[in-house]
Order: structure tokens, then C-alpha cells, then sequence
């Protein structure tokens, strides 16, 4: 028969904690608590206490700070998991010296202080400056789109909004018309009844919330002027086009260091489209390192950044500031003679194009300025050299009278019903103007050899700090409402990763 040590739960075992024994020395959580009570400046965290004479003594910021940010290193955002933690993980314990704050206290800390935190951020970028870690060499400039606490479903334009409303007010009184009918006929409410007058409470009450915001709120425009949809949950975020679907957040944008990784500026921005977040991200790194020795950084760096912030405008702004950039447009890669054999992606969304006749299918000849269509018809010159923007053709017209009785007519024109024949425009070049402008310039410089060598490494420097805060980490949204605290949670998450550089790179202890 098997035998089974005894035991019994009526007994009681001390157990002597050193909470500063805790934090051993070569950890993230020793070099996280020596820099914060050593290296930094947290007076910006005094103005929030208004207790000098009355009120009961409030957590130290240091504290809380240490307890989020080892929190966040461990992907979790949530107040009430670190509430948790601080109650029954001993490091946190240790880190907290045993204070155990609450979840309210924690979330308040985060969402009321992002300029607090934003003067932290700079303060750690300096360190990383002093301690060598930033080489200044290149720049590289992106984004990393993450969902907000708001549901896109609570989106659209004021007109589409209203129709919403609209629609819940009807789907109210079509229940409550029903309601009447049964009373009339003396019917007993059943449970489809009172699960029915439920539904209608919660009805009215979207109903009112739409209606306050309706009234409360101007229609929101975008860049272009025109109106983009509002949300009623978080009115600065937006819908954004992910390679995952759309989604409800904001826009995360980093600039990086190529020697380590070290990210010297962040800001999220509440737009999708990047066209016009290259200049405020250039003047945040001006201002960073403004108060530093390295005051001329911006004129000895280059900086590196996708198409997404191609413009005309931008670059203009570049060439005016005297900064070194070095910025794709959307035709980069098919420039590029390492790509030749590439295929290109089928298209989406190709509908009356499909099976549309395309240019390589005419036989054409630029030297004889001879043009042949698919069912061998000849089209005649109709320009030799056509202006249409900063680009010249050469284009050629096909008869009426061939377009008109030709049996592959519904395959060539967009319309089958089209009165004008088809026509095919014959790149030839760009106006002079174009060519001494400032996109054409910048084409130039990047499809240089140096300038291609340059471009390569911003892949390697500012997606890995993404791939590191959303996947190794695991922090894959932000928590917070409005561009004001998701701008300083930001922050907060770089800040975790430039902290994490100075631990393992920065001290001879780590």
C-alpha cells in the first residue's frame, strides 16, 4: 500500500523579508530604482500635490514611477494588475517598500502627468547622450499605428451619426407602439416584454449620448479640409488603416539613434496619414538636445524616413532647416535595379479595369511615332510632345470609325457607351522645372549608391524599438483617452525602451 508524507495546515512559518535585498544588483529593477533616485529630476511631479499645509502625505512620485515602469516592462498597463502585483509580488512589494497603492491611485498618475513625463523622456535621452549610447550619425523617422480605449464602432461623420440616432429613436417607438398594441388587447407581458423595455433603456441611452455629442462637438476636418469621422468614446482618435484592418488609435511616432537603438524623440498624433509629421518630429529633436553641447545635431545627421512622409511640403521645409534627409517616395524600389525581377502585387479592387485593354498591349514605335491597337488598328499622332502636370507625352487617338464598329470596343473603352475613341498617352520626360525641383532632387540623391546605403539601415534601426515594445514586451495598445495622455503614455513606453538600453549598454554593472 503507498504511504504519503503527513501534513497540516494548522502551523505557522515566519518568514524574514529584506525588501532592500530584494533588489539585487545587476537587474533591471537595481538599475531602475538607481536611476530614478539618483540620475533624474521628479520636481516636475510637485506641482500636481497641493498638500504643504493641509491634507494627508501623498506616494512619492519616485515610487510610483519605479512600480509602472517595471509594470510596463512586463507588459502590463493595467492599474488594477499592478494594484495586484504591489500586493503579492515581492519585487513589486520590495520596489514599493510595501506602500501598496491602489489602482485609482496608479491610473491618476499616469493619465494626469504627460508633460511631467515628457520632461522625464528628455531627461533620459540626455543620460543616453552622456553615457555614449547615441552616435548621431542617422536618424531614422516612423510610426507605429496602435489601438486607443475607444471602439471605432462609435465612429462616423455628423450626418451619419445623426441617421444612428434616427435609427435608435424608430427602433424605440416600433417597440413601444408594440407595447401599447398588447395593452390594448389586455395580453399579460411576458419575458420578451421585459427583456424588450430593458433593450429600450439602454436605447434612449445612446440615443442622449449621440444627441450631447452631436451638440457639443464641431464636425472634425482633417488635413485636407475636408470632414473626417468623429468618435463620440475618444473624439482625437481616429480611424486608421492597419496592415491588420482598420483600427480606432492613434499613430505612435518615433525618431532613433542607428548606434543603439536609443529613441530620442516620440509623439503619437491622432491622423493616420504621415504626410505631415515630419516637421513637428524634427523640431522636437531640436528641442531636445537645444539645452545640450551637441546644439548643431540636426546639420551633422541624417535623417532616414519612409514614403509616408513624401511631400513636396516636407521636403521644402528639409532643404530650408539645412538638414541632411534622405526620404522614399512612393517609386523608390522600382528604380531600384536590385528589384528588377520583382513582380508586383496583384491589385485589389480592380472592377471595370479588369479586363480593360492596358497600354503594353499596343504596339507601339517612338522613333516612327507610330501607334497600333490590339485588333491592329493604326491611331494617328495626335501630340508629339503633350504637357499634362510636369509630365510630357507623346499621344496617339484612334478613328471614330474604327472604335465605332470594332468588335473589342467593350474591352478597350472604360464605357461601352464612350463617344470618344480610345486614346494612349506615351511617356517621354518631366518638364525642366520639374527636374530642378525639389522632389526630383531628393529622387536623385536617394538613388545615388550612397544614398541607397544610407536608406538600408532605417529598416534595421526603427522598426526593431517597434517590434520590441509590441511584441517582445507585449504592450500592443494604449490605455488612455485623448492625444494629451496617449501623447504621454507614449512616451512612457520609449522611455521604458531607452531605460532598458541604459541598463544593458549604459553601466558597468548591468
Amino acid at each position: 500500500m503507498a504511504r504519503y508524507k503527513d501534513y497540516n495546515y494548522d502551523q505557522m512559518k515566519m518568514i524574514p523579508v529584506s525588501f532592500e535585498r530584494q533588489i539585487l544588483p545587476g537587474s533591471f529593477e537595481y538599475s531602475l530604482a538607481y536611476l530614478i533616485d539618483n540620475e533624474l529630476d521628479l520636481s516636475a511631479f510637485d506641482q500636481y500635490y497641493c498638500n504643504d499645509e493641509n491634507g494627508r502625505p501623498a506616494y512619492d512620485p519616485r515610487v510610483l514611477l519605479k512600480i509602472i515602469i517595471l509594470a510596463y516592462s512586463k507588459g502590463i498597463t493595467s492599474s488594477r494588475r499592478i494594484e495586484r502585483l504591489c500586493r503579492e509580488n515581492i519585487i513589486f512589494m520590495a520596489l514599493s517598500a510595501d506602500l501598496q497603492p491602489d489602482h485609482s491611485t496608479l491610473a491618476d498618475f499616469v493619465s494626469r502627468s504627460p508633460e511631467a513625463v515628457a520632461d522625464l523622456f528628455s531627461q533620459i535621452v540626455l543620460m543616453c547622450d552622456q553615457l555614449g549610447l547615441i552616435g548621431k550619425e542617422m536618424f531614422a523617422i516612423d510610426g507605429c499605428k496602435l489601438p486607443s480605449n475607444a471602439s471605432k464602432e462609435w465612429s462616423g461623420t455628423h450626418t451619419e451619426l445623426k441617421k444612428k440616432r434616427q435609427k435608435i429613436d424608430r427602433a424605440v417607438r416600433r417597440m413601444l407602439q408594440r407595447h401599447c398594441e398588447q395593452d390594448s388587447a389586455e395580453q399579460s407581458p411576458g419575458i420578451q416584454r421585459h427583456d424588450e423595455a430593458e433593450q429600450i433603456k439602454k436605447l434612449r441611452a445612446v440615443s442622449r449620448k449621440i444627441k450631447r455629442f452631436l451638440d457639443t462637438e464641431p464636425e472634425r476636418t482633417g488635413v485636407s479640409g475636408r470632414e473626417v469621422k468623429s468618435n463620440i468614446t475618444d473624439n482625437e482618435s481616429a480611424k486608421i488603416k492597419t496592415s491588420h484592418g482598420v483600427i480606432q488609435g492613434y499613430t505612435g511616432v518615433a525618431a532613433v539613434d542607428s548606434k543603439n537603438q536609443v529613441v530620442i524623440y516620440a509623439e503619437a498624433f491622432w491622423q493616420g496619414q504621415e504626410h505631415g509629421l515630419l516637421k513637428p518630429v524634427i523640431e522636437g529633436i531640436r528641442d531636445t538636445f537645444n539645452d545640450s553641447k551637441s546644439k548643431s545635431t540636426l546639420k551633422k545627421t541624417k535623417i532616414t524616413a519612409d514614403s509616408g512622409y513624401h511631400n513636396r511640403e516636407m521636403l521644402e521645409y528639409l532643404e530650408a532647416e539645412g538638414v541632411d534627409a534622405y526620404i522614399a517616395d512612393t517609386g523608390f524600389r522600382s528604380r531600384d535595379p536590385r528589384f528588377k525581377d520583382h513582380k508586383e502585387p496583384r491589385e485589389r479592387n480592380r472592377r471595370k479595369d479588369k479586363e480593360r485593354f492596358t497600354r503594353s498591349e499596343f504596339i507601339i514605335d517612338r522613333k516612327k511615332r507610330t501607334c497600333r491597337c490590339p485588333a491592329g488598328h493604326a491611331l494617328w499622332l495626335k501630340a508629339k510632345r503633350a504637357r499634362i502636370g510636369h509630365h510630357l507625352f507623346m499621344q496617339f487617338q484612334a478613328y471614330e470609325k474604327d472604335c465605332n464598329n470594332c468588335g473589342l470596343r467593350k474591352r478597350c473603352l472604360r464605357n461601352e457607351q464612350q463617344h470618344t475613341p480610345r486614346q494612349i498617352n506615351v511617356a517621354l520626360d518631366i518638364t525642366q522645372e520639374q527636374k530642378a525641383g525639389v522632389i526630383e532632387r531628393m529622387k536623385r540623391k536617394i538613388d545615388s549608391p550612397e544614398g541607397r546605403h544610407i536608406y538600408s539601415q532605417r529598416l534595421g534601426t526603427v522598426e526593431p524599438v517597434f517590434g520590441h515594445i509590441t511584441d517582445a514586451v507585449g504592450i500592443k495598445r494604449f490605455s488612455l483617452r485623448s492625444k494629451r495622455k496617449v501623447d504621454g503614455q507614449w512616451k512612457l513606453m520609449m522611455m521604458l525602451h531607452n531605460i532598458l538600453k541604459i541598463h544593458r549598454y549604459g553601466w558597468e554593472w548591468a
